[in-house]
């Protein structure tokens, strides 16, 4: 079956405001904010250029209701977000910028989520990805944070378990920055494992420690691999191998649903790791693998994160071109990068996978 592929004009569109990096703080000359449309935007170019998109199944989506964001949401943020997009727009919490008529632009990010979830459920396509913005993996109940306003992951999972055919579902995030939403989301909930591979004390900073596992019924089913600043490809793959893997194989999902962001490439502005596409290959190829034999392949890929408009359309064609299997020719442009000393594993770094590796044993 084919993969099915979703994105929107609108996601283009959304509007950070002017800022200096990511904030606005006095003294500081404005300037662009870090979250400009480019990064996404070139990743859509780089897909339709490759011929990839020619081979993906696009999928029909409409926005979240309130139905499917209560779910995860408060009722009053839900319409705190709605009447700062009436307005002139405001701070949905930490950096979480709702821009007039940004209400609209994030149920439709919602609502994409939610559709690749079904079709892969549904087994229209084998899997999917979902090329959104703004970004949802930080958005929490009652708040948004770091340039997350709803968090789509969530709202997806929580959809499919509405379903009769879905009892269990896993997220992985590898985003750069700790996947604190799904976290704080589903921290006592037994359905759902939540896994974060992230930088060490990035962002959120307190939290993302092996520590946190869970609590009541889901004690253990919250895994975090926080990896010390410039870790590379042997260390990210590593994690996966020997942490993520065994712990989708414990739980055995109906679903497993990747929070895929791009920062913790070599040349992103706000992470400083040194992952490449190989390594973004590499990563969703043993996903893949293991969902294979779990859950029948079922897969969906949530973009997230990702700020090198340069180089972040290479490792989202490596993600997709392996959901597809399929390669299109078009080359890594960097590929020293593969050959930089710090890709090997070192131990500090495999003492970490070490620690969260033994975190599985709760699982079994």
């Amino acid at each position: 079956m084919a993969t099915g592929f979703v994105t929107h004009e609108l996601f283009y569109w959304y509007e950070h405001g002017s800022s200096a990096l990511f904030g606005r703080r006095p003294g500081v000359e404005p300037y662009l904010h870090v979250d400009t449309p480019e990064a996404k935007r070139r990743v859509r170019n780089l897909f339709e250029v490759s011929g990839l998109t020619g081979l993906l199944l696009p999928l029909d989506f409409e926005a979240a209701d309130d139905k499917a964001l209560l779910r995860v949401h408060d009722p009053e943020y839900v319409a705190r977000v709605r009447k700062m997009s009436d307005g002139p727009g405001g701070d949905a919490g930490s950096g979480a910028w709702v821009p007039m008529g940004g209400d609209r632009i994030v149920r439709l990010a919602a609502g994409a989520a939610m559709a690749v979830a079904d079709a892969v459920l549904d087994g229209c396509v084998a899997n999917g990805y979902a090329l959104t913005r703004p970004a949802g993996h930080h958005a929490v109940r009652a708040r948004g944070m770091g340039f997350c306003v709803f968090n789509n992951v969530a709202i997806a999972a929580r959809h499919a378990l509405a379903r009769q055919d879905v009892a269990r579902v896993a997220i992985v995030d590898w985003d750069v920055h700790h996947g604190n939403g799904a976290q704080d989301i589903f921290y006592d909930d037994p359905s759902v494992l939540t896994i974060s591979l992230h930088q060490d004390g990035l962002y959120p900073m307190g939290g993302g420690t092996m520590a946190e596992t869970g609590s009541g019924a889901g004690l253990g089913h919250n895994i975090n691999i926080p990896l010390p600043a410039g870790s590379g490809h042997d260390a990210y793959v590593a994690a996966v191998e020997r942490a993520v893997v065994p712990a989708l194989r414990a739980f055995r999902p109906d679903l497993v649903i990747i929070a895929s962001g791009y920062d913790a490439a070599v040349f992103d502005p706000l992470g400083r790791m040194l992952a490449h596409s190989g390594t973004y290959r590499a990563m969703t190829g043993l996903v893949i693998q293991a969902a294979d034999d779990l859950c029948g392949g079922r897969v969906v890929v949530v973009h997230e994160g990702g700020y090198s408009p340069v180089y972040a359309p290479y490792c989202a064609l490596a993600v997709a071109e392996t959901l597809a299997g399929i390669e299109t020719g078009i080359a890594d442009p960097f590929p020293e990068v593969a050959d930089y000393p710090d890709q090997k594993l070192r131990p500090h770094q495999e003492a970490v996978i070490r620690a969260a590796a033994e975190l599985v044993r709760a699982l079994r």
